[in-house]
């Protein structure tokens, strides 16, 4: 069943409103009864009229109908249209290159590649991505160093107060800064070990590094290589 979206009446009203007409009101009275124009009117209870038994029954004839043109003489030969759809296929061109190179109109383009779904590029089918493992254990270490900003509470991004900061900027013993988190994952287990410090100097780095070696020896891990982004 096709209904118009702004259509003031559904199909029951319609044919309230024929039947009202036939039982003997005139047009512009049953125009005001159903709050519809008189023409709207005389246009239904005429199909009605001409319509044959069978569409009344079924009520087909108070359905809508296409706004369609029944012949529309200057649309593109299907012949034409395939032309465009083939080149849009073999090269991936959008409208105008597609264009220029058939040699239609921009806006023909497009409408034939809209109407055969064509407007739009497939979504690219990305590669499945080549993780690498390695085969056991401790074979390879994965080391790396993350740093996360201190504060004490929300900034004004979150509470709109500027009057109130919430770092201690320039004094002795502050608590603003960043804390480091220092981590190792093994390859193959994904086994971890982090440790969060107040910075990543060598000499922190070395003495996180002897742990995290200590840590992975006792699950019986013995290591073999170690890679770090630095």
């Amino acid at each position: 069943m096709y209904l118009h979206a702004n259509a003031k009446l559904g199909l029951a009203g319609r044919l309230t409103l024929v039947r009202a007409i036939e039982d003997g009101l005139s047009f512009r009275a049953a125009a005001a009864a159903f709050s519809v124009s008189p023409a709207t009117a005389y246009r239904w209870s005429r199909r009605w009229r001409d319509s044959s038994e069978e569409a009344r029954r079924s009520l087909s004839c108070l359905l809508d109908r296409s706004s369609r043109p029944r012949r529309s003489p200057r649309q593109l030969a299907p012949d034409l249209a395939e032309r465009i759809c083939a080149c849009r296929r073999e090269t991936g061109w959008g409208p105008r290159l597609v264009a220029g190179a058939t040699g239609f109109a921009h806006s023909t383009v497009w409408k034939v590649l809209k109407r055969a779904g064509l407007s739009r590029r497939p979504a690219v089918v990305r590669e499945a991505a080549n993780r690498y493992e390695w085969p056991c254990p401790g074979d390879l270490l994965h080391m790396d160093v993350c740093s996360y900003a201190r504060f004490l509470r929300p900034g004004h991004r979150v509470t709109g107060d500027r009057s109130r900061h919430s770092r201690k900027w320039g004094r002795e013993g502050s608590p603003v800064g960043y804390d480091y988190a220092h981590a190792i994952v093994d390859d193959h287990s994904r086994l971890a070990y982090v440790e969060l410090h107040d910075d990543e100097k060598a000499a922190t780095v070395t003495a996180f590094m002897e742990r995290a070696l200590a840590f992975y020896a006792e699950h019986g891990i013995a290591v073999k290589r170690l890679m770090t982004d630095g």
